[in-house]
């Protein structure tokens, strides 16, 4: 019987349209007289790429690579009030909705009675498991993951630490990067389901094997696979 591991941002529920709505907020309050949201978009880019090396993923340092790049962009003073609206605009992720993407739920219920299923998710530890709780689909996993990273290292890990068998565990998630190939590249196998509003850091061509690989066009559609 196969297991399944499944990602959850954007794959269970709906997360990065948060961040960029968050993001054009920004954009729009820091008014910038000569550069397009293009070129602000590419210096935020290069800011968070560095910091994710150090603060990891999530809102917070989401929230703290805003204040940075409003610090580097910025045509005006510096006013505390403004840097504080700036942190804002990203630590009020937290409190967003927890919107199920359709179809997840039933289709969750179903594969429960009949496979083994587990969540792997990466980001800050207490800000996911708190998405987990508040999505109301734990009782449905045996086993939930939060890591830092999902590269073929993790994967492998959490293999080890459950007792997958890699040639009959299967990786369902959106990203390309993160969900897919780095679950390949671990010699699992994998179900792209893309999601419209997929994070670009997580964009990557779809890599061959040794796994594996569905795509799907609905998350709902796997339960005519599994």
């Amino acid at each position: 019987m196969p297991s399944l591991i499944f990602d959850a941002d954007d794959t269970l529920w709906e997360n990065n349209v948060y961040f960029e709505r968050a993001f054009e907020d920004f954009v729009d309050f820091l008014a910038h007289s000569t550069m397009a949201r293009g070129e602000v978009a590419a210096a935020f880019d290069e800011i968070a790429r560095a910091n994710l090396k150090v603060w990891g993923y999530g809102s917070a340092s989401f929230a703290r690579s805003l204040r940075q790049c409003y610090e580097r962009l910025c045509e005006r003073h510096l006013r505390d009030d403004d840097l504080a609206h700036v942190m804002q605009l990203g630590e009020r992720i937290v409190r967003e909705p927890i919107r199920l993407i359709d179809g997840v739920e039933a289709t969750l219920a179903a594969l429960a009675g009949r496979h083994d299923l587990t969540l792997m998710t990466k980001g800050h530890p207490e800000e996911q498991r708190l998405k987990i709780d508040r999505s109301g689909l734990g009782r449905y996993f045996r086993h939930a993951a939060v890591v830092a990273e999902k590269d073929p290292d993790a994967y492998r890990a959490l293999a080890d630490e459950l007792g997958l068998e890699p040639k009959r565990t299967w990786m369902v998630g959106n990203s390309p990067r993160s969900d897919v190939n780095a679950a390949l590249a671990a010699g699992l196998n994998a179900v792209y389901v893309p999601h419209p509003n997929t994070w670009h850091f997580e964009l990557q061509p779809l890599a061959e094997g040794p796994g594996r690989l569905l795509r799907l066009a609905r998350f709902a559609d796997l339960t005519a696979h599994f």
